[in-house]
């Protein structure tokens, strides 16, 4: 009876569990944030984020398979190569088909895994003909972020606690959007004005490093609209976990009108200086 209790209980935590995760991920989809109890990783938005998706639970099938192999042949030779069950050791040496075979499998295992990760890398860094482009320079602490073809930028620094508003996440939301539109094919440029950054958003499978005096170049296509959220992940100083990233996607429609706010608000900003001490202050 104690067995069949604890057995119940485990699939109920299990079914709950799963059903959590279910939940997040569709929550996730829709916010493109993390959440608690999320199992996984964030839904992709993108194709290449799809691709690591795929490709991590391909591994992850084959690293369970390696593993209950190994647990199998643990339980084997404990079983029936133990003193009792063998009371004169073999003085077995060498077996051709046995090595053979522990040669040959890990080759095809590896060759299995390299083709799609070599697909996969290729994907990531080649860019295709983009249709927006964007620099992204990391400071301390906070994103400036230009738009090159439409000649304005503009910083994007962390909205504090007290002025968080509903549904804006903590840590995480930001005064001023990168914004871009959905189904086109956006290069990032990132680069450096002090130390190394790293601009990432998990749900664009995006993960690249902005150093001083280098520009990187990396790519995203979103599928959806919606607001994105990343961080620094390049430890750059006292404030590193304040410089959040937010990426809104939008229709054609909708990035058009933006534009043209922005060439008017972003051109001839004068609050950006006083905007940037100010946070400094605050820090």
């Amino acid at each position: 009876m104690l067995v069949l209790k604890r057995l119940i209980a485990f699939l109920v935590t299990s079914v709950t569990i799963l059903a959590g995760g279910s939940a997040a991920l569709a929550a996730d989809v829709a916010t493109g944030q993390p959440h608690p109890w999320q199992l996984g990783l964030q839904a992709g938005a993108t194709p290449v984020m799809n691709d690591i998706i795929w490709f991590h639970n391909f591994l992850l099938w084959i690293i369970v398979a390696i593993t209950l192999f190994v647990l199998l042949l643990l339980v084997v030779v404990v079983v029936r190569f133990n003193a009792r069950s063998n009371p004169v050791p073999s003085r077995t040496t060498h077996n051709t088909m046995i090595e053979v075979v522990w040669t040959v499998v890990p080759v095809l295992i590896l060759v299995m895994v390299a083709v799609p990760s070599f697909r996969l890398l290729f994907l990531q860094l080649n860019t295709p003909k983009a249709d927006v482009t964007v620099k992204a320079t990391g400071k301390q602490w906070f994103w400036s972020y230009s738009y090159p073809d439409d000649k304005f930028e503009f910083d994007s620094l962390m909205v504090a606690d007290k002025d968080l508003k509903p549904g804006q996440p903590r840590l995480l939301a930001v005064d001023n959007e990168m914004v871009v539109p959905v189904n086109k094919v956006v290069r990032v440029l990132t680069t450096g004005a002090d130390v190394i950054h790293s601009w990432a958003l998990p749900a664009f499978g995006v993960k690249i490093d902005a150093i001083p005096g280098r520009v990187n170049e990396t790519w995203f296509k979103a599928e959806r609209e919606g607001v994105y959220y990343g961080q620094c992940s390049e430890l750059c100083g006292k404030d590193h976990a304040f410089m959040p990233i937010t990426v809104r996607v939008v229709s054609d429609k909708d990035y058009t009108a933006w534009i043209d706010q922005a060439k008017k608000k972003y051109a001839t900003d004068a609050s950006r200086a006083t905007k940037i001490a100010a946070a400094g202050d605050t820090k």
